[in-house]
């Protein structure tokens, strides 16, 4: 990194002097900083336990602030904007009465028992994402806690978190959050949150937390009378865009960076999916997002822990995960949306909407090659060519899934996998993702063939918005000629019915897929040739006619082949398998599948592959430890 670009790093990445929202410490001194532009007098007015009102003292840039003596931790209060509206703190940690109501004054301290926890490399990352609502009975942080033994012994490594910036009323996605401090109430709010975090790391888990900086939800969403924090200047799917680069910008990327450092500081979060990353609109010669990576990689550097930016972004632009002195961005990984539509279609044989741009082998065969498929090409459902290369990026750079909360909550029916495909598919589906050399992420169930929807749902308290909702999501259906009627997403019981059902891992086929997945993570965490992120070990041939995918994986010693069948009847195919002895590993039919237990290679052997059907082999003795 050439001199100049050091001082641009080390001038950016500075930390505030001083923090946003109203911050406690023992003995009762507490103080408030908020940024309030629009306002020509500002004046803090607690609620309770006694009612009082203080003017907040004006500062350069908009700001206003004031130290208040003898503030009990539990203290609610609202921001009084120019004698004429009450509005909640826009960096609040809690809205215990909701996104109407006052902020309450944290007490920050925690009892953390994670004092050695440094974090894992990214390397070793297996991603598990949940809904804290529906992930449990209790539908709280608190719930989830006593399931992370199991999610450990399955071989998971970070518990990924879906939004949990507060949003209106019990029940939502966590997309429409409005108040992006706060740990959202209904899921027991930030010590909640923290005691997760902290069991989390005991057991040897990372936490990754979903932050939504694009756009803020309608309900509750005060923001604008304080500043000009959003621009008119661009439009997002959910309504303004957020102002990253107009005139005052600088205090909402405070704001926002502010915010991720609350997560990965004060909470011990260990990585940030930074959610729709195509929708933050920024023209700076330095963006937001740059901004962000080097200000929380070098919180990182000063706390000694591993932490990451994960991005989900529509584009297909490697800029985003490549590093910042090649000219890149600097983030860490990304969603790869390509992988998934690939191997969806081959599952499930599905081409509407987005789909209709994929279909055949040698699709699935370019990401496990490359990582993106659509590179440049002219993209049907885009009209347009779409894409960049990303041949060049080394496989930690892409999170992998054959289902998450969007490919599955923004279908029609929610329908999970498990719904419409038999066991055979879904085997297929876990080895796609879990043997290719990019970080895995499964969806909270999938790994025993979970067949509750994961349905789209909200508890709005305006009756015009939640008609909106309903509206849009009709019409967000079009394109795929989905037949059926949308599930009411104010509906209770929409909600309800995407709770887990946890009784079914230790069912029949349910076991067994669980088992399985449980066996292709311990493979791929033992045998060096799948646990090293290799794209340049990596080989994929694509054999159109018999719908079968060969993958050859090596490291060093470590050399193994796998056999995906997609077809639905059983094929003969001669393959090219490298000279030597081999020793099959795993299979997925519950039957036996035929297959030989060891066999010599001399340059190519014929198989007979049953419909559905995966085989995994090892180049010599295979490494079993555990």
């Amino acid at each position: 990194m050439s001199k100049a670009a050091q001082q641009f790093e080390t001038s950016i990445a500075q930390p505030a002097p001083r923090r946003l929202g109203a911050h406690w410490t023992p003995g009762g001194r507490c103080s408030f900083l908020v940024w309030a532009p629009r306002a020509k007098t500002v004046e803090l007015h607690i609620v309770h336990p006694a009612e009082r009102s203080v003017p907040m003292r004006p500062l350069a840039r908009g700001y206003f602030s004031a130290v208040l003596e003898d503030v009990p931790a539990s203290s609610r209060y609202f921001y009084c904007l120019d004698e004429r509206c009450r509005r909640a703190d826009p960096a609040s940690q809690f809205q215990p009465e909701g996104v109407h109501g006052p902020s309450q004054v944290a007490d920050a301290r925690f009892d953390w028992t994670d004092a050695g926890w440094r974090g894992l490399p990214i390397q070793q990352y297996v991603m598990y994402e949940l809904h804290p609502g529906a992930f449990s009975p209790e539908g709280t942080f608190a719930g989830i806690i006593p399931r992370l033994p199991e999610l450990k012994s399955l071989g998971i490594t970070a518990i990924e978190v879906m939004p949990i910036s507060q949003f209106p009323g019990d029940r939502n996605w966590g997309y429409d959050g409005v108040y992006p401090f706060a740990a959202q109430n209904s899921y027991g709010g930030p010590r909640e949150f923290k005691r997760l975090v902290d069991a989390c790391h005991a057991r040897g888990l990372a936490v990754v937390l979903d932050v939504v900086y694009n756009h803020l939800g309608p309900e509750g969403n005060y923001l604008a009378d304080f500043g000009p924090y959003f621009t008119d200047h661009y439009q997002t799917p959910w309504g303004a865009a957020i102002n990253f680069d107009q005139e005052s910008s600088d205090e909402v990327r405070r704001y926002f960076v502010d915010n991720a450092l609350q997560w990965v500081a004060e909470f011990h979060v260990d990585a940030l999916r930074l959610d729709a990353i195509h929708a933050i609109f920024d023209e700076s010669a330095s963006t937001f997002l740059e901004e962000l990576g080097l200000v929380v990689h070098g919180r990182a550097r000063e706390l000694g822990r591993e932490i990451f930016l994960i991005a989900e972004s529509n584009r297909n632009d490697p800029r985003f995960v490549t590093p910042r002195e090649w000219g890149g961005i600097g983030l860490d990984a990304e969603w790869n949306d390509d992988f998934h539509h690939s191997l969806r279609v081959l599952l499930s044989g599905e081409t509407g909407g987005y789909y209709q741009d994929f279909g055949g082998v040698e699709k699935l065969a370019r990401a496990f090659r490359d990582g993106f498929v659509f590179t440049g090409q002219y993209s049907r459902y885009r009209a347009q060519h779409y894409g960049k290369s990303s041949a060049a990026l080394p496989g930690r750079s892409f999170v992998v899934f054959s289902q998450n909360h969007d490919q599955v909550g923004n279908r029609l029916e929610g329908d999970r996998l498990a719904a419409r495909l038999p066991i055979e598919r879904l085997k297929l589906a876990a080895a796609a993702v879990l043997l290719s050399p990019f970080l895995p992420l499964l969806f909270m169930g999938e790994e025993y063939g979970e067949r509750a929807p994961f349905n789209y749902f909200v508890s709005h308290g305006d009756p015009a918005l939640v008609e909106a909702v309903r509206k849009g999501r009709r019409e967000e259906f079009a394109a795929f000629a989905w037949g059926g009627e949308v599930p009411d997403p104010q509906d209770e019981r929409t909600f309800l019915a995407s709770k887990l059902n946890w009784g079914l891992r230790r069912q029949g086929e349910h076991a067994a897929l669980l088992n399985f997945y449980a066996e292709l993570l311990r493979l791929r965490r033992t045998i060096p040739a799948l646990s090293q992120l290799a794209k340049e070990r990596t080989e994929a041939t694509p054999f159109e006619a018999q719908k079968v995918l060969l993958v050859r994986r090596w490291a060093e010693e470590s050399q193994v082949f796998a056999m995906f069948h997609f077809g639905e009847e059983s094929v003969s195919i001669a393959l090219p398998i490298p000279a030597g002895r081999w020793r099959l590993l795993l299979d997925s039919p519950e039957s036996h599948s035929g297959l030989p237990a060891e066999l010599d290679s001399p340059g190519e052997i014929k198989f007979s592959l049953r419909p559905s059907s995966f085989a995994l082999f090892l180049e010599g003795k295979p490494n079993t430890a555990r």
